[in-house]
């Protein structure tokens, strides 16, 4: 009983002086992994940044040339419904300037008719 007792205090001697040992090659590999592990989310967060700033590049790019065409389209029309307006207000000018340059001459020719002395023939009625 006795050497029982004794190989049974040998082992745990054993046991409790080789634990420093165990989880010191424990602790060294945890910091390895730690290491590891650390590099592994870098990596993982620079390519999430890098994907996110791409994303948002393209989208600025897509939403700056919608943005510009659409701007040129709305200018386009702009400039032709100028344009028309524009033509419009010509035509009734010229117009305006026709009727009343028609008015000026049959006026000034009744004064003349009137100052040569032939009858008004607007208002003469036939016989």
């Amino acid at each position: 009983m006795r050497i029982r007792k004794l190989t049974i205090l040998a082992l745990a001697l054993g046991l409790l002086a080789s634990a420093p040992l165990l989880s010191a090659q424990t602790a060294g590999q945890d910091m390895k992994n730690a290491g590891t592990d650390t590099k592994d989310a870098t990596k993982d967060t620079g390519a999430g940044v890098k994907k996110g700033t791409t994303t948002g590049y393209d989208k600025t790019k897509s939403g700056t040339k919608t943005a510009a065409d659409k701007t040129a389209n709305g200018t386009k029309k702009a400039a032709d419904k100028t344009a028309n307006g524009t033509k419009k207000a010509a035509d009734k000018t010229a117009n305006g300037t026709k009727k009343v340059a028609d008015k000026t001459a049959n006026g000034t020719k009744k004064a003349g008719d009137k100052v040569a002395g032939k009858p008004d023939t607007t208002t003469a009625t036939p016989k």
